[in-house]
């Protein structure tokens, strides 16, 4: 957890990833449109959350922390073509996110112990368009949002039970660091 002397800030990718593809018509203005996919995240209640243990469920913890600054993520892969953008899985292994406030990196910035909706917008770009990187230049560009409510996750920085944290760690391609077996303990041997 955190605390107001110590923050913990975390900065780790997303796991498991988002890939989406499309398929079907897009609709082209002009030959040179272009299409940016983009992922941002957004609160899914106005709640904090808390998992107890002994009920192997999430319970409302109370009321939720101030929202981060709403951050867009633009595949770096994008944009592209009508033609190429059908032949590609877009994959988001590489989004990070963090509980930092204050990143100038361009990672999406959650609150831990928030529920989250991970959004997928493919936006058309016209000639002379850039790609948006807030919500307000999203509303400004020909776009669509998809939305998957399965991909609704819950914001975890830190483990109190040591089979949990150990269940993560076996199970996230992101953490070899943490298999190494020279900083295992007894237990995790």
């Amino acid at each position: 957890m955190f605390s107001s002397s110590a923050p913990s800030l975390i900065h780790r990718r997303m796991f498991p990833t988002v890939r989406v593809s499309f398929s079907g018509p897009l609709r082209q203005v002009t030959p040179a449109d272009r299409y940016v996919v983009l992922l941002d995240v957004v609160p899914v209640d106005n709640r904090r959350y808390r998992y107890a243990y002994h009920r192997s469920a999430w319970l409302v913890a109370g009321k939720a922390d101030p929202p981060p600054p709403a951050r867009l993520y633009a595949h770096p892969d994008t944009p592209v073509g009508a033609d190429a953008l059908r032949k590609q899985v877009i994959s988001f292994e590489k989004v990070k996110l963090t509980n930092n406030e204050m990143d100038k990196n361009g990672q999406i910035v959650l609150n831990s112990m928030h529920r989250y909706q991970p959004r997928i917008h493919l936006a058309r770009l016209g000639p002379g368009q850039n790609i948006p990187i807030t919500p307000k230049e999203l509303s400004d560009v020909d776009h669509k949002t998809y939305v998957f409510p399965e991909t609704i996750f819950t914001a975890v920085t830190a483990y109190q039970n040591q089979l949990i944290t150990k269940l993560k760690i076996d199970s996230n391609p992101f953490a070899k660091g943490f298999r190494d077996s020279s900083r295992l303990t007894d237990f995790d041997r």
